[in-house]
């Protein structure tokens, strides 16, 4: 289950009591003060994990506490200090503060780590002739966490324009293909060999509509998962599915990614028209080239495998130029 998105609530380990302590013998009947700090509550720490994919686990996980400091004890000892907690997460993971919307960190690289809540300080202890006092309590916050996936390359289109039949077919991944709109209903990344020694990660992204920037068919969450690709491969149904216009399509999807973001509208396109195969392409095929003025199109067919050759060139042009 792909799970990108969580709402968590998250509390540092408080700090230790200090502790009021006489020390007293035959000699010092008065008592002289002995007693120690406490311990530094346990910091929450978010990291990077590469085994960790999606953000289901807070699903089930939804409060966390962390260590809390000992009390401080007499003779001069010092409370333990609270063991931090490290929470793992997905790469990709953009942590934020709920209330405030601050965005705490984006952790993107393996061993990337934030503190997102701090431990509360030991309280001291009456060792040094004052008041022993309890300790500090750890920070407490909600939490918005978002996962955008990182991959090289973002598949993009309207709905059973064949986005899922493209990567299972230039990929080993194994999405669910039917025909019928919105069989693909979570981002799913596959790995593509492009040229000798060249591999790249492709994401395919369920697909977008009409009012997609403002979460219509949960557009929005999808969108952010092309954000971080170098660039798109734009799939349009050339063969005009239910008697749509391509161009049209084409246009309309251009519209919702430049209303939900002008830095994903200025991202490199690669155009490529898929279901060549059938007898409808032809025509819309040369009305398509018309109006797009002279744009490199690559007609492919996902179903059979024609120009997947010259798209997948492409592209491995596209990194090279890039990189």
């Amino acid at each position: 289950m792909f799970v990108d998105e969580a709402r968590i609530y998250v509390k540092a380990g408080d700090g230790g009591k200090g502790c009021e302590s006489l020390y007293r013998d035959r000699v010092n009947r008065i008592g002289r003060p002995d007693g120690g700090p406490g311990g530094d509550g346990g910091d929450i720490v978010f990291e990077v994990d590469t085994n960790v994919h999606t953000l289901l686990d807070f699903q089930y996980r939804q409060h966390i506490k962390g260590n809390s400091g000992g009390h401080g004890s007499s003779n001069h000892k010092k409370g333990r200090w609270g063991e931090d907690l490290h929470i793992k997460v997905p790469r990709g993971t953009l942590i934020k503060d709920a209330d405030t919307g601050l965005v705490l960190r984006d952790l993107v690289k393996a061993g990337d780590k934030v503190i997102a809540a701090k431990g509360g300080a030991g309280g001291r202890g009456n060792s040094r002739a004052r008041s022993a006092l309890p300790g500090l309590p750890g920070e407490e916050k909600v939490l918005l966490l978002e996962l955008k996936l990182i991959a090289d390359i973002g598949i993009i289109g309207y709905p059973n324009a064949g986005k899922s039949t493209l990567i299972s077919k230039i990929s080993s991944a194994r999405p669910k293909i039917a025909n019928y709109p919105f069989t693909t209903k979570e981002p799913m990344l596959g790995v593509v060999k492009l040229h000798e020694g060249c591999a790249c990660v492709v994401a395919d992204i369920p697909g977008l509509i009409e009012g997609a920037h403002k979460g219509k068919g949960l557009g929005d969450r999808f969108l952010r998962h092309v954000e971080r690709t170098k660039f798109l491969v734009h799939l349009v149904d050339i063969s005009a599915f239910e008697a749509r216009d391509p161009y049209e399509d084409y246009t309309k999807l251009n519209n919702e990614l430049r209303l939900y973001s002008e830095t994903l509208a200025k991202k490199i396109q690669i155009i490529a028209l898929n279901k060549i195969d059938l007898p409808e392409a032809g025509n819309n095929l040369k009305a398509f080239k018309r109006k797009l003025r002279g744009k490199k199109v690559f007609p492919i067919s996902a179903l059979t495998g024609e120009g997947i050759k010259e798209l997948l060139s492409e592209c491995y042009k596209k990194l090279r130029s890039l990189k």
